[in-house]
């Protein structure tokens, strides 16, 4: 939950607020540019292997699933927002454990037993993911509800729906079903490992930023960027939801 001692979760000075612009901006001109990318997609050449591929092929899926979970800023906003006030290291093994089990649980089962779901409607979801964890992040939930959700359970849950986005993905590339698990358990190992590094780059970049007197002042703003983030990301995909 972010620090009582902060203001408001929306009375933002006009310092923050060009800020918050500005990032905005910044990511509005990614979205544009990033086209497909932003539906789970794999990288075309990713793509083409992924479909002309057969047999068992280890080394090649722990590549694609690091890759993926590296370049999916998606998850590393979600992670983020999970981490942003936890310091010590048991509690982000629980909650990165959560949302890894979430993820990997959906992504396996979601393509061997080929349960695809709109990937539109998917990743708008986890856009509202991200907005959900910089709320909670803002103290927003106690402030207006008077209550503080389960964020290990919500951890858990969005977890399953960020799996659920690439199963969608690799369902529609119909990926061969020679070797399918065995390279499906390599494909989540190198996502896992992907992670990790994604988590230890934030973990690094975190820990000096939370030794600066501006910690908590910057902080509440990151925070309102990321939900601003979440929400660009959530319409953009309900744009493609119904123009497709």
């Amino acid at each position: 939950m972010f620090p009582s001692r902060i203001g408001g979760a929306f009375g933002l000075p006009d310092v923050v607020r060009r800020h918050v612009l500005v990032l905005l901006t910044l990511l509005v001109m990614l979205l544009g540019a990033s086209g497909e990318a932003l539906a789970h997609a794999v990288a075309e050449g990713d793509k083409g292997y992924i479909q002309e591929i057969y047999g068992i092929n280890l080394i090649s899926f722990i590549y694609l699933g690091a890759k993926h979970m590296v370049t999916g800023y998606d998850h590393i906003l979600f992670l983020l927002g999970v981490i942003f006030f936890l310091y010590r290291m048991q509690h982000i093994a629980i909650y990165v454990s959560l949302f890894a089990l979430g993820h990997s649980t959906t992504m396996l089962l979601g393509v061997y037993f080929n349960v695809g779901i709109n990937s539109y409607l998917i990743d708008a979801i986890i856009g509202l993911s991200i907005v959900y964890k910089a709320l909670d992040n803002l103290g927003a939930y106690q402030r207006w509800f008077g209550f503080q959700p389960n964020t290990k359970a919500a951890t858990l849950i969005f977890g399953f729906f960020h799996g659920f986005g690439l199963s969608t993905k690799i369902i529609e590339y119909e990926i061969s079903s020679d070797g399918l698990l065995p390279n499906l358990l390599a494909f989540n190992v190198g996502v896992e490992i992907g992670q990790l590094l994604a988590l230890s780059a934030i973990l690094i970049v975190m820990g000096f930023w939370r030794r600066t007197a501006g910690f908590l002042r910057h902080a509440y703003t990151a925070n309102v960027a990321m939900m601003c983030a979440g929400f660009v990301l959530f319409g953009y995909q309900l744009t493609g939801l119904f123009t497709t």
